[in-house]
C-alpha cells in the first residue's frame, strides 16, 4: 500500500522541555528522546522538512528565578543554556536512528554547535538536514513559543508544530474540567480574543502575521506526528 503524500512539506515542530522528562521529575528520559527522534525520522521519510525547537523546562526555567526575587535576564540565559542541552539530546537520538541533524544555537557555542543565520539554517535544510534550533531567540523576555514562530517564519515553514500534553486545544484544561469544549478548528485571532493558554501572545500574532498554520498535538502520541502530516491524526488546527 503506498504511503500517502504529506499535506505539508517543511514543519517547525516546537516540543516542551517538560516532555522529554517522561516520568522522571527532572532531567532527560532518553527513551522519549529516542521516541521523539523516531516521529521526526518517520516524517523525514516521507520527504518532509523539519525545524525543531526544543523547550528547557525539564532543567531549568528562567521565569523561576524572577518570580524567587533574582534577576529575569539572568535566569532566561539559563533558560537557553538548558535548551542546548536538550537539543543536543535529541540530535544524538536522531543521529542514532542515521537521521542527519545539526544543531544551531542562537547563543555562539562554536565549540558545541554551529551558530544561527537564517542562510544557514535553510541551507542545511534545503540537504536533507533536521535542523535543531537552540538558544531561543538569543533574547530574554522572549519564549521557546516565540522562537518556534520566529524560526518557523525565517525557514518558510508550511506549520507550525505544537506538541503538547493534550491532544488539541480545549476551552479550559481538559484535566481539570470534564466539561471542556475540543476544538477541531480555531482561527489565531479567537485564541487571542479566548486567551487560550497554548502558546504566548507573541508567537500567536507572529504566527498569524505570517500566514503560518499552528498544529496542537499530543507529543506522547507515538506515531501522532506522522499520522498528522498525512492528514489523519487527532490535532487542533489554529489558521485563519
Amino acid at each position: 500500500m503506498p504511503v500517502q503524500s504529506p499535506i505539508y512539506r517543511r514543519v517547525l515542530l516546537k516540543a516542551s522541555g517538560e516532555a522529554l522528562m517522561g516520568s522522571q521529575g527532572f532531567g532527560i528520559d532518553v527513551s522519549v528522546a529516542d521516541r521523539i527522534a523516531a516521529d521526526i525520522a518517520e516524517a523525514r521519510s516521507m520527504g518532509v522538512e523539519v525545524g525543531v525547537v526544543i523547550g528547557g523546562g525539564n532543567i531549568f526555567r528562567g521565569v523561576a528565578v524572577a518570580s524567587a526575587g533574582g534577576d529575569r535576564v539572568t535566569g532566561d540565559h539559563m533558560g537557553m543554556l538548558a535548551t542546548i542541552i536538550n537539543s543536543l539530546a535529541l540530535r544524538t537520538s536522531l543521529t542514532k536512528l542515521g537521521v542527519d541533524a545539526v544543531v544551531l544555537s542562537a547563543i555562539a557555542m562554536p565549540e558545541i554547535c554551529e551558530s544561527f543565520s537564517q542562510l544557514k539554517a535553510q541551507s542545511h535544510m534545503d540537504a536533507g538536514k533536521v535542523v535543531i534550533f537552540a538558544g531561543g531567540t538569543g533574547n530574554p523576555f522572549f519564549t521557546t513559543d516565540s522562537a518556534a514562530a520566529l524560526r518557523a517564519a525565517e525557514i518558510g515553514a508550511d506549520a507550525l508544530f505544537k506538541g503538547t500534553q493534550v491532544d488539541g486545544v480545549y476551552s479550559a484544561d481538559p484535566k481539570k474540567d470534564p466539561k471542556a469544549t475540543r476544538y477541531e478548528r480555531i482561527t489565531h485571532a479567537e485564541v487571542l480574543q479566548h486567551d487560550l493558554a497554548i502558546m504566548d501572545t507573541a508567537a500567536i500574532a507572529l504566527a498569524r502575521e505570517n500566514n503560518i498554520p499552528i498544529i496542537v498535538y499530543s507529543i506522547h502520541e507515538q506515531g501522532g506526528f506522522g499520522e498528522i502530516l498525512r492528514g489523519a491524526g487527532r490535532c487542533t488546527v489554529v489558521s485563519d
